[in-house]
């Protein structure tokens, strides 16, 4: 009795039909799993240059530094600051992350000795004169967006998976995001960024990822290219580091002041 009872729910769940995955389910599969294989890392600093350049092809550098931590629960907090140009030294953004609710992000104007919080309605606007917006910079998370599968292609001779992503907040300054994933751990080497006139305004590419600690993968290049007008930024990582023992009192708003 038991065994034929066993036999025929096998054969019930073998006859039951299979579902097949939607484009926005595997979307959000792909988002999940590429979020899960970056977990661990815990806190990081590195070292930056970012340039600007115009559309006759002229730079101007900026040199910063970031630090930053994992977080808990989509919790992380950043800090960028500027050591040059002289003028600009002592600048620094301040991001918290929050799984529930917009990040905050607080700018530091050392010219001013002001602390400015950053509007929700104020994040698409250009960091810093830079092609990379504040919505950019601010850490995005998982929850803030719906996401879909569009297709598998190559790109570059590897396999890739073309995403779209859909902001959620109304605030953002876009309507979508492409995206190309690698299909075996999940870096991203494409994005395409769409504005509210649903028009394709940038593009960004990365390069030179390296792998550290056996497990992170982190680029040495972010090129940000501004469709509309001429614009581009280049964002380079000189160096990172692990385990830098950072604690949350590193990134408090009074910590803005003391950045320099």
């Amino acid at each position: 009795m038991v065994k034929n009872l066993i036999v025929g729910t096998l054969a019930l769940i073998l006859a039951a039909p299979v579902f097949a995955e939607t484009p926005e389910d595997k979307g959000l599969r792909i988002a999940l799993e590429g979020e899960k294989t970056g977990e661990g890392w815990v806190d990081e600093s590195s070292t930056l240059k970012m340039i600007l350049i115009n559309k006759k092809g002229n730079e101007t550098v900026r040199e910063m530094r970031s630090k930053a931590t994992e977080g808990s629960n989509d919790d992380g907090k950043m800090l960028m600051v500027f050591d040059s140009p002289r003028d600009q030294k002592g600048t620094a953004l301040l991001t918290h992350t929050h799984p529930d609710k917009d990040n905050d992000q607080w700018l530091y104007l050392p010219a001013l000795k002001k602390v400015k919080k950053i509007a929700s309605k104020a994040k698409s606007g250009p960091f810093l004169g830079s092609e990379f917006s504040f919505e950019d910079i601010g850490g995005a998370k998982i929850e803030d967006y719906d996401y879909k599968w569009i297709r598998d292609e190559d790109l570059n001779g590897r396999k890739v998976w073309v995403m779209e992503a859909y902001p959620k907040s109304k605030y953002s300054g876009y309507t979508k995001v492409i995206s190309w994933i690698d299909q075996e751990d999940y870096r991203q080497y494409k994005a395409e960024f769409w504005d509210r006139k649903k028009s394709h305004l940038k593009t960004m590419t990365i390069l030179g990822y390296k792998k550290y600690l056996d497990k992170f993968w982190r680029p040495a290049e972010l090129h940000m290219v501004n469709l509309q007008t001429g614009k581009s930024t280049k964002m380079l990582i000189t160096e990172t580091k692990f385990d830098q023992k950072l604690q949350d009192k590193d990134f408090t708003k009074n910590s803005l002041k003391r950045a320099r």
